[in-house]
C-alpha cells in the first residue's frame, strides 16, 4: 500500500521506546482529535441524516491503514487496493462503491473520504470519514430502492477517485456527481463538512508529531495497537469456546414477497485465535438486502461488541485483526456476486449483531443479552411543497434496546448508540409533517427479570401530498427473549388514510403515495427480555406500570397483580407459583416459535401474508 504515497522525504520511521505519559497524552489527544470530527461535521453538514442524526463514522488510522482511533474500523486497504496511481500530499479521495474498495462501504449512499497526512514531505497517517448522503440518485428518493436487482439501478457508483489534487478541488468532478443526485445542494454541504473534519484530524495529527516528533509519534500509534491485541487475546481466551458453537437468526424477508432469510455463524477456537465461519447463511437475494460485509468490518463489529462487553474504557482499534478468522461464502446474503444490489444492507447488518450475541452468550448466559438491536428502520417522505419546491425527508426510527445482564433495556433507543433522534422541532419546521404522537409502545418490551426495552410508536401526519417508503424488519420473527425473558413486541406500519380507511404496510415497501392529511403510525420493535420474569422485583413493575411502560395487564406477564395503585402481594405469589409450574424449566432462548408455526401465524397476527420461500436466482447486471 504504501508504495502508492508519493514523498519528498522517504526516510522511514523508526520504532522508538515511549514513556506511558508521553503515550497517555497522545492518546488522549487523538481521542479528543476523533470527538472533534464529529464536532465539526455537525456543525458544517446540512442534511438532518447527518447534522441531528450523526449518521457518520470518523477513523484516524496509522501510516499503514490500521485504525488507532475511530467506530467503524479501517477501511483504507479496500480503498487503495482499488485505487490506481500515487497519492500525494494534498490529495483527498472520495469514493461510495463497495464492490471497487472490497466492501470498504456496503451501500452506494454512505460517502468516503479520505485524507493521507503528511508532515515535512513524509506520510505519517491518514483521517477518513463517511457519512450517509440524503440522496445518490438510483430509482427512488433517498436512493434504497426495496425492488432494486442491481447496483445500476442505486445511483451513482463513484471509484476511488482524487476529490482533491495537491489542495485544489476538482469542481468539474464534483459537479459531475452532484448532478445525479436529487439533493446537490445537502450533498456538497454534507461532502465539504466531511473533507473539514478529516483535515482537522490532519491538522491535530501533525501538532502532535511537531511535539513529540515523527518516529514518538509513529511509536505510540504502534503501542496503541498492541494494547488492544493484548487485550483483546485475553478475551478471545475467556469468550470463545475451542469447541464449534452455531447459532441462527433470519431477516424476516426482501420486500419482494420471499424470506426469511437465514444467516448461519459457526464459532470457536484454535490457541489465540477465533474462527467465525458463515457457511450455511443462504444465497444472495434478488433484491436489494444483501449485506456485502467485509472480514475485516466483522473483526471490527466482533472486537467492539466483546471489549464493551469486558471493558469498555479500552480504547478501541485495529490492533487485533491477526487474531480472528472469518470466512464468507461468495454468491452468500452476506457477500454477493457483482453486481447484485445492496441498498438495503440495514437489515442484514443489524441481524449480524443478534447473531454475534447469540453466538457468545451460549457459553455465558449471564453475561449475554437478548435480541433487540436487529434493525435500523428508515423513513423517506419526498414530494413538492405549496411553493412547488422539493422536499425529501431520511429519517432512521429507533427501537427497544434489549434486556441485559446489568439492567433493563432502554427505550426508543438506536442501533447505533452515537445516533441521536431529529427533534420533532425540526421536522416540523423544514418539513411538510407534523408529528402528533411520540411515544414508547405499552408492553412492547420482552418481559423478563429485566425488561427488553419498549419500541417506539411516532404518528407522522403529511401535509402535502407525495410519496413514501419504509425500511424496516423484525415484523415477522420477534426479538428473542433469554434466560427465560420473552420475546419483544415486533414492528408494524399502519396509515390512516385522511378518507377514514387504514391500510397495513409491509415492512419493506417504497413508492407509497400519500395525501395531504393521511397519518403513518410508525411502530417499531421491542427488545426481548432478559432472565425469568417471575424474579423481577414486583415494585419494579409496578414502578414500570406508573411510569406507562407496563400496563396492569401486562404486569401478569411478570406474575404481578396490581389492584388500587398497589401490588397484591399474596395475589402475586399464587400468580407467579401457577405461571411457573406451567412453563417449567426456562429456556436460553425464546424466538417465540419455529419458522414454520412463526410463518403459520403470520397473517392473522400481523394482518400480512407469510413470504414465500426464497427463489434464489445471481443477480445479472
Amino acid at each position: 500500500m504504501n508504495n502508492k504515497i508519493k514523498q519528498s522525504n522517504t526516510s522511514p520511521l523508526g520504532r522508538v521506546d515511549v514513556d506511558t505519559v508521553t503515550v497517555d497524552i497522545i492518546e488522549n489527544t487523538l481521542s479528543n482529535a476523533r470527538e472533534e470530527m464529529d464536532a465539526v461535521l455537525f456543525r458544517t453538514a446540512m442534511s438532518p441524516g447527518i447534522r441531528e442524526q450523526g449518521d457518520c463514522f470518523p477513523m484516524i488510522a496509522n501510516k499503514d491503514g490500521k485504525m488507532v482511533v475511530g467506530q467503524f474500523g479501517s477501511f483504507i486497504h479496500g480503498f487503495m487496493d482499488a485505487f490506481e496511481g500515487e497519492l500525494e500530499e494534498g490529495d483527498i479521495i472520495l469514493t461510495n462503491d463497495p464492490y471497487m474498495t472490497n466492501a470498504a462501504v456496503s451501500h452506494l449512499p454512505d460517502w468516503i473520504v479520505l485524507v493521507p497526512i503528511f508532515r515535512e514531505g513524509r506520510h505519517i497517517a491518514w483521517s477518513a470519514m463517511f457519512g450517509h448522503m440524503s440522496d445518490n440518485g438510483g430509482m427512488v428518493p433517498g436512493s434504497i430502492p426495496i425492488k432494486a436487482e442491481s447496483i445500476f439501478q442505486e445511483g451513482i457508483r463513484i471509484p476511488p477517485t482524487k476529490l482533491y489534487k495537491k489542495g485544489e478541488l476538482q469542481s468539474d468532478l464534483l459537479d459531475l456527481i452532484l448532478h445525479n443526485v436529487r439533493t446537490p445542494q445537502w450533498n456538497r454541504f454534507d461532502l465539504n463538512a466531511l473533507v473539514a473534519a478529516c483535515n482537522t484530524a490532519a491538522k491535530r495529527c501533525i501538532e502532535i508529531s511537531e511535539r513529540f516528533g515523527d518516529d514518538v509519534f509513529y511509536s505510540t500509534m504502534e503501542i496503541m495497537l498492541e494494547r488492544n491485541r493484548v487485550a483483546m487475546s485475553a478475551i478471545i481466551n475467556m469468550l470463545v469456546p475451542e469447541e464449534p458453537r452455531t447459532f441462527v437468526d433470519y431477516v424476516c424477508d426482501d420486500g419482494v414477497g420471499m424470506g426469511p432469510y437465514k444467516i448461519q455463524c459457526k464459532m470457536w477456537r484454535e490457541g489465540d485465535r477465533a474462527f467465525f465461519d458463515f457457511e450455511g447463511t443462504d444465497p444472495q437475494a434478488q433484491s436489494s438486502i444483501n449485506f456485502y460485509l467485509n472480514e475485516d468490518m466483522f473483526k471490527m463489529f466482533f472486537g467492539s461488541f466483546t471489549i464493551n462487553l469486558v471493558d469498555p474504557q479500552i480504547l478501541f482499534n485495529d490492533g487485533f485483526y491477526d487474531l480472528v478468522d472469518v470466512h464468507i461464502p461468495a454468491g452468500s446474503l452476506l457477500k454477493p456476486h457483482f453486481p447484485a444490489a445492496l441498498s438495503g444492507r440495514t437489515h442484514a447488518l443489524g441481524r449480524i449483531f443478534d447473531v454475534m450475541g447469540g453466538l457468545l452468550g451460549q457459553g455465558a448466559p449471564e453475561a449475554m443479552n437478548a435480541a433487540g438491536f436487529s434493525d435500523s428502520p428508515h423513513l423517506f417522505y419526498s414530494g413538492y411543497d405549496d411553493n412547488g419546491e422539493w422536499f425529501q425527508l431520511f429519517q432512521i426510527g429507533f427501537g427497544g434496546i434489549p434486556g441485559r445482564p446489568v439492567g433493563d433495556g432502554p427505550d426508543g433507543h438506536s442501533l447505533w448508540p452515537g445516533f441521536t433522534n431529529v427533534p420533532n422541532e425540526f421536522i416540523e419546521a423544514y418539513f411538510p409533517l407534523q408529528v402528533d404522537k411520540y411515544e414508547t409502545i405499552v408492553d412492547s418490551g420482552g418481559a423478563g427479570q429485566y425488561r427488553g426495552g419498549n419500541g417506539l410508536s411516532v404518528a407522522y401526519r403529511f401535509l402535502n401530498d407525495g410519496s413514501i417508503a419504509i425500511h424496516d424488519d423484525r415484523w415477522l420473527t420477534y426479538p428473542w427473549g433469554v434466560n427465560g425473558g420473552t420475546p419483544g413486541m415486533r414492528s408494524t406500519k399502519v396509515i390512516h388514510r385522511a378518507d377514514g380507511t387504514q391500510q397495513t404496510l409491509p415492512a419493506k415497501c417504497d413508492g407509497i403515495e400519500v395525501k395531504k392529511g393521511d397519518v403513518l403510525y410508525f411502530n417499531t420493535w421491542g427488545g426481548g427480555g432478559w432472565g425469568d420474569p417471575y424474579l423481577r422485583e414486583p415494585a419494579h413493575v409496578l414502578d414500570d406500570v406508573n411510569r406507562g411502560l407496563v400496563s396492569i395487564e401486562g404486569a401478569k406477564r411478570y406474575g404481578v397483580i396490581i389492584e388500587n395503585g398497589h401490588v397484591e402481594l399474596t395475589k402475586t405469589v399464587t400468580l407467579r407459583e401457577k405461571l411457573s409450574n406451567a412453563r417449567g424449566e426456562t429456556q436460553l432462548f425464546d424466538f417465540g416459535g419455529t419458522i414454520e408455526e412463526i410463518k403459520a401465524r403470520c397473517l392473522e397476527e400481523t394482518g400480512l401474508p407469510a413470504p414465500e420461500t426464497p427463489r434464489f436466482v445471481r443477480a445479472r447486471a
